[in-house]
């Protein structure tokens, strides 16, 4: 491809593929395709095996000797408790939780038959008249805005094509022929970006940082997505990888670099495996390598895997990666955008920062500034997880409550339990308590309260959660994870943990407690690197939140949440006790006793604590204490 005509003229011929998708924006549609099934191929999915029911609609279509109906892999579409997903167009009927076995009758009676398999629809998409609704307009979609997910779950991330005709390459056609380097930054900058893998760093400020000279440079991609609970960036890197190829060409020539490098975790083989295709597909369309369309501008992106160290999210430890070195940070200055990889000025963000990118360009600052808050613009994407009935990915404006996102899109808290808490940034953020469950969640607002934006996570805990030993488990995951170079972090983060042990033991005093918060700001105040600095945050968070907890720890030697076992028991009430023995007969220690038809006892001295017995009870009679 030499030139942005021949650009254009691609996409107005593919862009007719996409016609029966709400996507679609025009284009002569392919009369020989009447249906569309859609399946989702991202990690979720895939590990419900959605590859065997891609594999039985191919073999059942075949069967039934239809030609005009297309399957389409896809990425994640976020219902992710909902999978495998399929979605049939243009009906666009919604099957959810599909199984191999439903395949055959969804051929035989909607593909061939013309009828929707009712029973098999997600029953929030089935309305009182009997008509059906699509997938992004049932409740979850409603309070949602797709701008980084724009494209996942709506195309197939394998087919460059699918990518052109949704507008795809548009903006790097756009700022190589119609703008100057410095007008893409100042219209990043106007835009108010900012990154959005934790710091919030206002992106076209880093890109503008870099000095235009002759002096190699690079552009970077962190996808070393490392937090417990997120996938934001697993997913639009499975679901619309060229995205980030595009993106990081438009940095490129924004700041005078012709080299990028996505640094990727090489436990996303799904991931992995798409970019490898995008980058080959890219090059082979020329929309990367020598003379992109035309233009003269020179730019190729290289993967590099990581080998799953949390701390090469840090840019200085990534850089060290991607030369072959230990994965450790280095003091700074000088910045990255003064000396970074191979000691050349280097710019990195991560995958969702450069999501936004394209349709920035294309929309222009001002649409993005009219989305979010005034110093947070534009949308963010959450990981929604834990206790929460709707789990997935969300990508909502950037001030939207955490209430609401707890409540409207996520459905709630199941089993009539309460919402107790909402974990954000992983294991550099803090804990959200019932009693802020109102504030907006934007980068300014979540650092007044003691926590931060980190990459997405967002993990909802309701009240059987003992907040101790959630300090206590993400301080585990930093120390195994830490470098180990600087000593506030090597060593006052395996002190922490010690405390924070003898705390759910039972050993703690009230003494300990105020120990515990001064080495947090230590550590915080001197580590080298993020990692550490950010590392007491779940810890802090929760002492001053949940302080009452601590207190009953140390005090009473209680863990309120009957969670920590060395301060729990189990007990049998005799009044609800039927005497089934299904709790003697499951318990691996031989601690339940009993006989048949009278109530049983627990031997604490021989009681594990396991709960396979409070697991089993079909009457409510076993209670921790």
């Amino acid at each position: 491809m030499n030139s942005v005509a021949e650009l254009n003229a691609l996409r107005e011929k593919y862009k007719g593929s996409l016609s029966l998708r709400p996507i679609s924006k025009g284009g002569t549609r392919d009369d020989n395709i009447k249906r569309e099934i859609l399946i989702c191929g991202g990690t979720g999915c895939t590990s419900s095996h959605s590859t065997d029911i891609i594999d039985a609609f191919n073999e059942e279509i075949k069967k039934a000797g239809v030609t005009d109906t297309k399957v389409v892999r896809t990425g994640c579409f976020g219902l992710c408790e909902l999978g495998p997903i399929v979605i049939v167009y243009p009906e666009g009927a919604f099957y959810s939780k599909v199984k191999v076995e439903h395949v055959k009758r969804i051929v035989d009676e909607h593909i061939v038959g013309g009828n929707v398999v009712k029973e098999l629809l997600y029953p929030e998409t089935i309305q009182d008249d009997g008509s059906i609704i699509g997938i992004f307009d049932t409740h979850f979609y409603e309070n949602q805005c797709r701008i980084a997910l724009k494209n996942c779950g709506n195309i197939d991330p394998e087919n460059i094509n699918e990518y052109i005709a949704n507008d795809g390459y548009a903006a790097l056609a756009k700022v190589l022929t119609e703008m100057t380097p410095d007008e893409v930054i100042e219209e990043v900058k106007a835009s108010g970006l900012r990154g959005r893998g934790g710091a919030g760093f206002p992106t076209g400020v880093k890109w503008g940082s870099i000095k235009r000279d002759d002096q190699e440079k690079f552009i970077l991609c962190n996808a070393d997505e490392g937090d417990p609970g997120a996938f934001m960036d697993c997913s639009v890197l499975e679901g619309d990888p060229h995205v980030i190829l595009e993106a990081m060409a438009i940095g490129g020539y924004a700041i005078g670099a012709h080299q990028g490098y996505i640094y990727v975790r090489a436990e996303y083989p799904i991931a992995v495996h798409r970019l490898t295709i995008a980058i080959n597909q890219a090059r082979e369309y020329g929309l990367l390598g020598k003379n992109i369309l035309g233009t003269g501008f020179d730019f190729d992106i290289g993967l590099r895997l990581g080998a799953g160290a949390f701390v090469c999210g840090e840019g200085t430890a990534l850089e060290a990666s991607i030369e072959g070195k230990r994965g450790e940070p280095r003091p700074k200055p000088p910045r990255m955008t003064e000396k970074g990889l191979f000691g050349k000025p280097s710019v990195l963000n991560n995958v969702e920062t450069y999501a936004n990118i394209p349709q920035i360009i294309m929309k222009g600052a001002k649409w993005f500034t009219s989305i979010g808050t005034e110093k947070s613009p534009g949308t963010k994407v959450f990981c929604l997880v834990g206790n929460i009935k709707h789990t997935g990915l969300v990508e909502i404006p950037m001030g939207t409550t955490l209430r609401e996102i707890v409540e409207d899109i996520g459905g709630g808290i199941p089993n009539g339990k309460k919402f107790k808490a909402a974990q954000t940034g992983g294991p550099s953020g803090g804990c959200i308590p019932e009693s802020l469950i109102d504030t907006p969640m934007d980068f300014d607002n979540l650092s007044k309260i003691g926590t931060m934006m980190g990459s997405g996570g967002l993990i909802v805990m309701d009240e059987d959660t003992c907040m101790v030993d959630i300090a206590k488990f993400y301080l585990g995951f930093t120390v195994d994870e830490s470098c180990g170079k600087c000593t506030p972090c090597r060593i006052g983060t395996k002190r922490l943990l010690e405390m924070l042990t003898k705390v759910t033991r039972g050993e703690g005093t009230l003494e300990m407690l105020d120990e515990i918060t001064e080495l947090c700001h230590f550590i915080k105040d001197n580590s080298l690197c993020g990692l550490g600095q950010a590392a007491p945050n779940p810890v802090l968070s929760t002492i001053t939140h949940f302080r009452d907890e601590y207190v009953s720890h140390v005090v009473d030697k209680k863990c309120p949440a009957g969670v920590c076992k060395a301060l729990m028991s189990y007990n049998i009430d005799p009044t609800k006790c039927r005497g089934c023995t299904l709790c003697a007969r499951n318990c691996p220690a031989g601690a339940v006793t009993g006989k048949i038809k009278e109530p049983h006892v627990i031997d604490p001295n021989k009681c594990i604590k396991c709960g396979v017995c409070y697991d089993n009870c079909r009457f409510g009679a076993i209670y921790k204490a």
